[in-house]
C-alpha cells in the first residue's frame, strides 16, 4: 500500500491544487495528518505552497511517476482493475457527452450555444441522463472499492453530488469551483489513470 507521503502528493497530483482539506476530501485521511504530510513535501522540493495551498512541483511530479510502478504494481496487474477500468471509459464517453450537452445548447445553423438554463425541459432531460449514467456507474465503482478501499470516497461524493442536482442545485452537474459531478468524475478518472499509469484518451 502506498505510503501517507506518496498518497497526499498524489491526491494533490489529482486535484492540480489544493489546501489540506481538499486533499483529505480525496483521500477519505485525517487532515491534520494530510497537512503535515504536505508540508513534508514542501520540505522536499515535491510541493509549492504558500497561504494554506499547494501545488505538486516539477521534481513532485518526476517523483511520483518513479513511484507509481512499485506503489501499484498490484492494481496495475490485476485483470479486474483493467475490466473494471474499461467499463469506467465508457461510461466516461457518455458523460463527456452529457457535460457538453448541458453546457452547450443546440441554436440555428447547427451551431451550439452556451445554455442559459431558460428551457427546464431540456435542462430536465440531461439531468435524467445523469440519473441513467449515475446508477450505471455504480456496479463500477463499487468494484473499484473492493479493489482499492480509498476509492469508495468517489462513490460517496458523486452521490452528494447527485442529490444536490435532484434537490434542484443544477450547479452541481458541472459547476467548477464546487464538489460537482464533473468535478468529482474528473478527480476520479485522473486517480485511476495515475494508478493504472495510462494516458486520458483525447477527445475525437
Amino acid at each position: 500500500m502506498p505510503d501517507q507521503d506518496l498518497l497526499a502528493l498524489h491526491a494533490l497530483a489529482v486535484k492540480k491544487a489544493g489546501n489540506a482539506e481538499a486533499v483529505a476530501a480525496i483521500l477519505g485521511g485525517n487532515e491534520e495528518e494530510i497537512s503535515a504530510a504536505l508540508d513534508a513535501a514542501v520540505a522536499a522540493g515535491h510541493a509549492a505552497g504558500a497561504n494554506g495551498m499547494f501545488m505538486v512541483s516539477p521534481g513532485g511530479r518526476e517523483w511520483l511517476d518513479e513511484r507509481y510502478p512499485e506503489a501499484y504494481a498490484d492494481f496495475r496487474a490485476d485483470p479486474a482493475a483493467t475490466e473494471a477500468y474499461e467499463r469506467f471509459e465508457r461510461i466516461n464517453r457518455e458523460l463527456l457527452g452529457l457535460f457538453t450537452d448541458w453546457q452547450m445548447v443546440p441554436a440555428a445553423g447547427g451551431e451550439r450555444v452556451p445554455n442559459d438554463h431558460s428551457d427546464s425541459d431540456y435542462d430536465a432531460g440531461i439531468v435524467d441522463r445523469l440519473g441513467a449514467q449515475h446508477e450505471r456507474a455504480e456496479k463500477v465503482l463499487d468494484r473499484f472499492a473492493e479493489l482499492e478501499q480509498r476509492l469508495g470516497i468517489y462513490k460517496t461524493r458523486l452521490d452528494d453530488a447527485y442529490d444536490r442536482v435532484l434537490a434542484g442545485d443544477h450547479d452541481y452537474v458541472s459547476g467548477a469551483r464546487i464538489d460537482s459531478y464533473h468535478t468529482v468524475w474528473f478527480e476520479l478518472h485522473e486517480d485511476l489513470l495515475r494508478m493504472l499509469g495510462r494516458e486520458r484518451e483525447e477527445a475525437p
